[in-house]
Order: C-alpha cells, then sequence, then structure tokens
C-alpha cells in the first residue's frame, strides 16, 4: 500500500490492470484481485479518489462549487480543507489540513485516529482562532464536511459553504498538492512507526513548509512570508 500510496501521485489515472503490471515489475507478487482490494483499502479509483476519508453521506445537503471562474487574489478569500490516511506499522493515522489557497499558507492542521466531523470541525475553528475568518471554504462531499454541526458553524460565522464536484479532485487542488507535498518530503522519508514520532514530525514539516519552503509560483516567497504581506480579504 505505501508503494500503491506514492504511485497515485504519479499515475492517478492507472487501472487495477496497469497498476498489477507496475507492482509486478516492482517485484511483488500481486494478481489483479489483491490489487482491486488494496486500491478499495486505500480508496484510490482512477483518475480521481472518492475515499473512505470522504464517504458520502446522502441525507446531508450538498452545497454547490464557488471556485470556478473565481479569481482568488486575497489571504482569506478561500480556505481549502481536506482528510488524508497516513499508514502505520498496525493501522492508520488521519491528517486534517487547511490551506489559505492564494498564499499556499496552511493555517491549521490535526491528526487523529478517527474520522469524525467533530475533529474537523475544532481544526477548523483553531483556524479561525488563530488567523480570522475565510470568505469560503472549500471541502470535498465527506459526511465530515456536510455534517449539521460543520456546516452550521460555517453558516453562524457567515463563512460561504463551497464543495468539489462529485469525482473531481482537481477542485481542491490546493489541498491535493499540498499532500503531494508532506507525502513525498517528508512521511515516506521518515516511515514514522509511532504516533507521537509522526505528530513531532507533522509539526516539524508544516513549519518547515510556512515558513522555509519557496513556492516557484510564488516567485521564491514562502507561504508565511505572502501571507503577511497579502491584505485580508474584506
Amino acid at each position: 500500500m505505501a508503494y500503491l500510496d506514492k504511485q497515485y501521485f504519479e499515475t492517478p489515472f492507472y487501472g487495477s490492470r496497469k497498476l498489477c503490471v507496475i507492482l509486478q515489475k516492482a517485484g511483488f507478487k500481486a494478481c489483479r484481485k489483491r490489487v482491486s482490494g488494496l486500491m478499495k483499502v486505500m480508496n484510490w479509483q482512477t483518475i480521481y479518489r472518492t475515499p473512505n476519508t470522504s464517504v458520502r453521506n446522502k441525507e446531508h445537503k450538498i452545497y454547490p462549487y464557488l471556485l470556478r471562474n473565481l479569481s482568488i487574489t486575497e489571504k482569506n478569500q478561500v480556505w481549502s480543507t481536506d482528510i488524508t490516511y497516513i499508514a502505520m506499522p498496525r493501522g492508520f493515522m488521519y491528517l486534517c489540513a487547511i490551506i489559505d489557497a492564494h498564499t499556499r499558507f496552511v493555517v491549521g492542521w490535526g491528526l487523529s485516529n478517527t474520522m469524525t466531523a467533530e475533529w474537523c470541525l475544532g481544526v477548523l475553528q483553531e483556524a479561525v482562532a488563530d488567523y480570522g475568518k475565510p470568505q469560503i471554504v472549500n471541502t470535498d462531499q465527506g459526511s465530515q464536511f456536510t455534517s449539521e454541526d460543520y456546516t452550521s458553524y460555517l453558516k453562524n460565522n457567515n463563512i460561504k459553504i463551497s464543495m468539489d464536484g462529485k469525482g473531481r479532485a482537481l477542485d481542491n487542488i490546493w489541498i491535493e498538492r499540498l499532500w503531494g507535498s508532506v507525502k513525498y518530503e517528508d512521511i515516506y522519508l521518515k516511515c514514522y512507526t509511532a504516533v507521537t514520532e509522526l505528530e513531532t514530525g507533522i509539526k516539524k514539516y508544516f513549519k518547515f513548509y510556512n515558513q522555509d519552503r519557496p513556492h516557484e509560483t510564488m516567485k521564491y516567497k514562502t507561504p508565511r512570508e505572502m501571507y503577511n504581506e497579502i491584505k485580508t480579504a474584506a
């Protein structure tokens, strides 16, 4: 699964047949049935993932995607949030993060061994307490983000709710790129074996990402520099 997790960021468009070939060439004994089973466990579907981190509750209201053709020019104009899984020697941990779309500044994050709306809401509330309210929060259609508690908090604070279209991972491209960075630049390299080590490592990485890691698309400024320079959305 660790091998497949890395492969996703290279070829998210591969199906089970091609992944089976890739694994066999890498020395794994893998039949298509086994690969398909692992894809379900990992929440990988071809072209896009509709992961267990994004299981939809059909009873929850789904909100429209507000970012199409929107010019994002200010900090706190759009925050993007999502959940990703981190494989551990025994089981999984889950990482929730919130990134400011314009400056790429990570305004909040949290680790948990369960995925609940309360946990995601707590990460959001802490980010708002630290950096103020955004105009829009964009998420996928996962049940944590469509829950009454989560959406009510946004509406009560006059924060607009935007949700990706079904199967459209690129609607939330900022957080998808963040997952690629944190996994390739930290998690895959460190191979954490304990939750305490993981938490310490992720904290250190996000500090590096915000304060020291220059972004080519931002003229090699860091997210912290961009966030401090750009005015807040009115």
